[in-house]
């Protein structure tokens, strides 16, 4: 209990640093904006005495360079303040996924230190993954399964969401049919209530329908995004309808203007929209816990479970024995640096064509 105590108070000691760090970043914002409108005022009433003057006819008094190299030297003071500013905040929200990382290498004694430690000091514990991946329930269900029920999941849903986004976004789009306005006014009116009110709704129909512990309980459901469509919808709509009528005369169909101009036209924004889609089935947590047993959730459900050493019990941290098959908060760390690793690196590398297709959906011409 007074470990607990210790570690509570550090806590605190931490977040009212934190609160006071950003405090004065504030105060420093605020007086930055404060003596900036200062020097916008006196630049103005400056270049109106500057205006009243006659440079040709030699008026002394006013140096062009001493000017220029004040506006210099506050341009380089606001961009250190500028770039000083966002590196904190880059560090302040880099901290948590620090800690993640280095606590999947700790022994548990090291963890649970009433003064925590930002580096392993008693060496990298590698065999924290060795016995994440050896984990499994008391159904036999392991991390490869539900990698593999993941991923499955994750292609199919994506795969047909996509299909369904495309093919309704040039209806809306394109297509003239009654009702149009009609219906695209209550897709995005949907948008206004939170996903948890229709769960119990869909809960209670798959359990008529059977669909539980399966595949299918986790891709029908979710198939369709309204955003995505609205996003993919005003995508289509800057495409001048020139070329419409220029494939027309050529004889090409509907569904052919479609693959063949408009998809690689939009190919950011369905860029996008396919990873989006991937990562959001791939963080999926309620539903997969709601609708289905252990062997058929998907990688966050495998997350929040217990972890005890597998590959060496009893014996972990080496001289401990008070754990003895207790969960072990350094697996769970390890467990979900190795669950959100393949997001990271999709993010670093595909975070070009997010921003650009999303940016793009944004802008008209």
């Amino acid at each position: 209990m007074q470990e607990l105590l210790l570690l509570s108070s550090k806590a605190v000691g931490w977040l009212v640093a934190l609160l006071i760090i950003v405090i004065l970043v504030e105060v420093g914002l605020i007086v930055w904006l404060i003596l900036r409108r200062r020097a916008q005022r006196n630049a103005k009433s400056a270049a109106s005495v500057i205006g009243k003057w006659d440079l040709s006819a030699g008026d002394e008094g006013f140096d062009v360079e001493k000017v220029q190299r004040r506006e210099r030297t506050k341009t380089v003071i606001k961009d250190i303040f500028v770039y000083v500013f966002l590196t904190a905040c880059a560090v302040l929200a880099f901290l948590p996924f620090y800690w993640m990382i280095m606590s999947s290498f700790k022994n548990e004694d090291e963890y649970r230190q009433s003064v925590p430690t930002f580096w392993p000091t008693q060496g990298f514990m590698w065999r924290n993954y060795s016995s994440v991946l050896a984990q499994a329930d008391s159904n036999g269900a392991s991390f490869w399964q539900i990698l593999i029920n993941t991923l499955v999941v994750g292609i199919l849903s994506t795969s047909i969401g996509v299909i369904i986004t495309v093919v309704t976004a040039y209806a809306l789009a394109r297509m003239d049919f009654k009702g149009k306005n009609a219906l695209f006014a209550i897709m995005l009116a949907t948008m206004m209530i939170p996903g948890e009110l229709y769960t119990i709704s869909n809960y209670l129909t798959v359990l008529k329908l059977n669909w539980e512990n399966t595949f299918t309980v986790m891709i029908i459901p979710f198939l369709v995004s309204v955003y995505y469509i609205y996003l993919l919808r005003n995508n289509f709509m800057q495409i001048p309808n020139s070329l419409y009528q220029a494939a027309k005369v050529d004889g090409l169909s509907d569904f052919g203007y479609l693959i063949k101009v408009m998809v690689p036209l939009t190919a950011p924004t369905l860029i996008s929209i396919t990873l989006l889609k991937f990562i959001g089935t791939w963080n999926s947590y309620i539903w997969p816990r709601l609708v289905n047993t252990t062997n058929w959730q998907m990688i966050t459900n495998w997350v929040t479970r217990g972890f005890s050493d597998k590959v060496e019990p009893y014996l972990y941290p080496a001289g401990s024995q008070w754990y003895k098959g207790e969960s072990l908060n350094t697996l769970k760390m390890a467990a979900v640096c190795m669950v959100s690793m393949p997001l990271f690196v999709l993010f670093i590398f595909c975070r070009k064509y997010i921003m650009r297709g999303v940016s793009k959906s944004g802008t008209k011409g």
